[in-house]
Formats: structure tokens, sequence, C-alpha cells
């Protein structure tokens, strides 16, 4: 679907990328710029920029970029026309229709509608006399109807089939079913037969950020395996790019989120008034769901079991997190498996004391060292000290200075003993680190990767030429005209930005705007985040008409050299040329 300028300029207009973007990423103004973490890779120091005069973004940490669509493509995983679908309904306009194939947008939608059916039928079921043993287990609990109903919590009844006649009444075919997982299918004498994927489970659905119910977590009702039947990816959800309950707890602290194991200990969570808790679905955590979370706060509370699993989990949440930069701080749980016992067996007051005393992750991980060893004995301290110097050379020298001492206090050992060890291990990290950045720069030097413009190895100057003279040009479109007569395209060295410069030349012909809202359909989202970073490069470079005529000069230079030095690539005209200019020469 081709979709005109003027209905792109509405989208633009009425919906502010300061606005979008602050939505899914804590945004802070520097001048007149806004920066924060990439939500497209984990950092800890913010490369992620906002420019709203250009009404652009850039990542200068994995290049990312691009403009409110883009960033709606790339946040929430859609296509062109599907996220300025989603632009047009968050603004309240109305979608141009003029022969676009929105199959796929349908399809999405249909899978969404199924969900949210499905939702509602157990649900029903769980409040109807079939659904007693369901509704018993929740209760038992110490769930309360309240709590049932704010999760949109039901009950998969105990047959094959009540699903599928449900949805089928509903208008649903057993292909949009089986695309949603919520059924599955075999094959018998060249006969498909559906049935229903859940079944005698009470069910909690999965609702994604903007309210849609994406899948379902089915549990049983005994100890029978396996415990849990999640729904498995499909075109609308992706377990390891989700968070359960996050829908909830980013509204309900902001400042710190509890990120818990199972859907259970959040929704016991929530009952008793932590509503910033959270969980994996149905999966170790993601380095994608650790990025997720960081968005929406500032502090990590990690809530995992306290066996050989959880403590397994810990560790690589801890590094997970460590890669976002936000506060870690570690669960202790005592008095209990999970947190749902804890207040069970003790009160909520008890576990919000819990996490007052959570440790963070350092003094988590100095307690894991410290019980590997005797330290009643030398070999005890001498072997705990010089671990724990090995990780507090990865901390602050702020926090080496606070741990040396404290340490030194508790083990009667002289405080600088201590932090020259920590020195020594920081030496030979920070050895280590040069050894292994100067293997990554020759490994680049050999080998540079451009997945966007491959050609830029063998081209460097040329295509350094390109890039300036593209973000000119889309910095500058007024130069266009004093210089059109002076370039062609086929002086470019590098098919990327030979491409570039057609389509905004062709569009700069006809009397058309440039800006990335207008042009971004022509490109994918990787590519547009190239167009982004032409964009932001215009503070390095003189803006001038003069440095675009430079520019073409180093184009044609280039070119002339290449095809001097490749007469077998010539035409007999071009070959007679040459020979001629080289008998001159001489």
């Amino acid at each position: 679907m081709a979709i005109n300028d003027i209905f792109l300029e509405e989208i633009r207009d009425r919906n502010d990328i300061e606005d979008i973007v602050s939505s899914y990423v804590n945004l802070k103004r520097q001048g007149k710029i806004l920066k924060g973490l990439c939500p497209f890779h984990n950092e800890k120091t913010p490369s992620f920029t906002v420019y709203p005069d250009t009404k652009s973004f850039y990542c200068f940490g994995c290049g990312a970029g691009g403009e409110v669509i883009t960033f709606i493509r790339r946040i929430e995983n859609l296509d062109f026309v599907e996220a300025v679908r989603f632009l047009a309904e968050r603004s309240g306009l109305q979608m141009p229709e003029d022969g676009y194939d929105d199959s796929v947008a349908k399809h999405r939608k249909r899978l969404y509608a199924a969900n949210r059916e499905a939702a509602r039928f157990y649900y029903s079921c769980l409040v109807s006399q079939g659904g007693k043993a369901g509704l018993d287990y929740l209760l038992g609990r110490g769930l309360t109807m309240s709590t049932i109903r704010h999760f949109g919590m039901g009950f998969a009844p105990d047959s094959w089939d009540s699903l599928i006649k449900h949805m089928n009444s509903k208008g649903f075919t057993n292909a949009e079913l089986y695309d949603a997982n919520l059924v599955k299918r075999s094959e018998r004498n060249n006969k498909l037969t559906y049935y229903d994927n859940f079944r005698n489970r009470v069910m909690t659905p999965i609702i994604d950020l903007r309210g849609n119910v994406i899948g379902f977590g089915g549990r049983v009702l005994d100890d029978s395996k396996p415990k849990y039947v999640n729904t498995s990816d499909t075109l609308i959800y992706k377990k390891t790019n989700n968070v359960f309950a996050l829908n909830f707890a980013k509204n309900g602290n902001p400042d710190s989120m509890i990120v818990c194991e199972g859907y259970m200990d959040v929704i016991a969570l929530h009952q008793a008034g932590f509503t910033n808790a959270v969980a994996s679905l149905g999966t170790a955590l993601t380095r994608e769901q650790a990025g997720l979370i960081s968005r929406y706060t500032s502090e990590v509370i990690l809530s995992y079991y306290a066996d050989e699993a959880g403590q397994e989990a810990t560790q690589k949440a801890i590094r997970l997190f460590d890669e976002t930069g936000v506060r870690l701080r570690v669960l202790k749980l005592e008095g209990g498996k999970d947190p749902d016992e804890i207040i069970k067996k003790y009160g909520k007051e008890r576990f919000r004391s819990l996490i007052d005393g959570a440790a963070n992750d350092i003094e988590y991980n100095i307690l894991k060292i410290r019980n590997k060893f005797d330290l009643k004995s030398s070999d005890g301290k001498v072997n705990f000290l010089s671990e724990t110097a090995k990780l507090l050379a990865g901390c602050s020298q702020i926090e080496q200075d606070v741990y040396a001492s404290r340490l030194a206090n508790e083990l009667g050992v002289s405080k600088d003993a201590i932090t020259g060890e920590i020195r020594r291990q920081y030496a030979r990290r920070r050895s280590g680190e040069n050894k292994r950045r100067f293997e990554d720069i020759k490994r680049f030097a050999v080998s540079p990767k451009d997945e966007i413009n491959p050609q830029r190895r063998d081209n460097v100057r040329a295509a350094r030429a390109e890039d300036i003279l593209l973000s000119l040009i889309l910095n500058n479109p007024e130069f266009y005209n004093k210089i059109k007569d002076n370039i062609s395209a086929d002086i470019f060295a590098t098919d990327f930005n030979r491409r570039v410069f057609e389509i905004i030349s062709q569009r700069l012909e006809n009397n058309e705007s440039i800006e990335l809202t207008f042009i971004s359909s022509l490109f994918t989202p990787e590519e547009t985040g190239r167009l982004a970073k032409f964009i932001a490069m215009r503070n390095e470079i003189s803006n001038t008409v003069e440095e675009c005529n430079d520019c073409i000069n180093v184009l044609r230079q280039e070119h002339d050299k290449k095809n001097e030095n490749n007469p077998a690539d010539m035409s007999d005209e071009e070959f007679l040329k040459h020979f001629r200019k080289k008998s001159e020469v001489k």
C-alpha cells in the first residue's frame, strides 16, 4: 500500500516522537536533544538520542534510527503499514484503503481477537459449575475473586474440544486457533484432527503492554507433569520478548520492580500490595526481557527460589541486568520456598522487611563466595579474599573502598592488603580487556562488517564522501538544485548510497519532501537507521555547498581512479579514450 505523503504528514504531526518514545524509554533532556538507554540493545551508558527538531532518533551504540514510524516498527515488531495503522489508531485517524494487501495485519488482528475470546471462555468456565475444581484450587491458594478477575484467570475444562466448539460458534476457524496455539492438531489417514491445547488447567492470560491477550499459561490442579503448559511462539507472541504482568507493574512502582520466577508468585505479590512484581514467561530470563524491564524502572529486586536452579537463574539474571545499568538487589527468601509461601505464613510485612534488607548484587556475590570457604582457617581467609578481590576489581572505587573497609574490620586483615590485591586484580582485568580490544580492532581492520553497505570496505574514501554528501542533502535539501548538474548516481561507489541518492534526488526533482517520514517505507528499519545516522552527522560537517562540491570531486577522483586501474572493465570506446590519454601524457 502506497500511503500518500499528506496522510504520513498527519501521522507525523499527531504522533510527537518525544511522546511516543517516552512511553517506551526513560528519556532525559540534554539541551535540544533527549537521551536514554537504547531499547534495541543493552547498554549502561545512554547512547539513544531523540532529536525533536528533525523528528528523528538515532542510537550511537547499535545504529538503530529513524522517525516515529520506524521506531514503532522496531519496538512493536510490525511492518511499515501496520506501524502506520498503529499510530493512526492512537491518534484517531482513519487509515486510507486503496488496495493494500493487509492479509498479515488482518490475521494478526484475528489472533488477538481469538485470544481475547478464549480468555472470556476460560473465565466463564471457571465461574460455572463445571469449573468448580479450578476455582477451588485458586481460592485454596489464597486468591480472592477480585484478584482472579483482575488477572482474568480462568479454567480449561477436561475436554478435547470444548474450546474448539465455543470458538467455532464465534466464527473462528480451526486454522486460526492453531495459529494462536489455542489448539493442536494431528494427522491420520490424510485427515487433520484438531484438539484443545489446554485441558483441565487453571488458566492465566498473558497480556501485552497495549492490553492485548497474546497467550496463556495453564497450570495443573495437582502435582502431575507437565506442571505448566504455555503458549508457544506465534505471530503475536514471543515469550522471550514479553514479561508477565509488566502491563500492571509499570504503573505500580516505577522506582523498582520485583522479578519472580512464576505467575503465581507475581499474582500473590500483587494481591498483597506489591504491584511492581513481574516474571519471565515459561523460560529463563532473556536479554530482551531484562532490557524491557529496565525501560520502566531504575532498580530490580530479584526474588528467585533458594534451590540450586534458582541460584543459577539469579546469577544469570545478575549478568543480564548488569548490562542494562539498573541498580540490582537480591532477595534472600527466609521462611519459605517462594514469596507466596512467605506471605501466607508470616504476612506481607515480613516480605516487605525482606525487600528492605535485600542485598545488592555485590553483597550477594560476596556472600556466595564466603559460603565456599572456611573463614576460621588462614587458607580459607586468603582464598576468600583473593576471590572477592577479583569481584571488587570490576566495581567502582567507592564500592571498593566501602567493601575493603568492611572486610578488613570483619576478618582482622589490613585494609591496605585488601586494596592492594584489588588493584592487582584490576590490572590483570584491564590487561585482559585491552588484549581482547586489540584483537577486536585487528579483526575489524581486516574484515570490517557493514551489513547495510558491505562495499564500504573496498571503497573507504569514496564511501565517506558519499556519507557526507547524503548528510548534506538530507539536512539541507535546498543544496540539491545547486549541485545536481555536477553529479550523477553512476559516480557512487557503493550500491546502498547510490540507491539512497537516486531516491532522494527523484523526490526532490518532483518537489517532494525527503524527510524520513516520507521515505522510510522504501527502506528496511535497519537501512532507515543508516539514514538517521546521516541526519545525526549534521554537527560533524560544515553544511555548505562547497562541502558538497568537495565530496563530488572526491567521488569523481575515486571513480576515475577505479576505471584507470580496471581497463578490462571498460567498453571499447572508454578503453580507446584511456589509451589516448595515456599516450598524451607520455
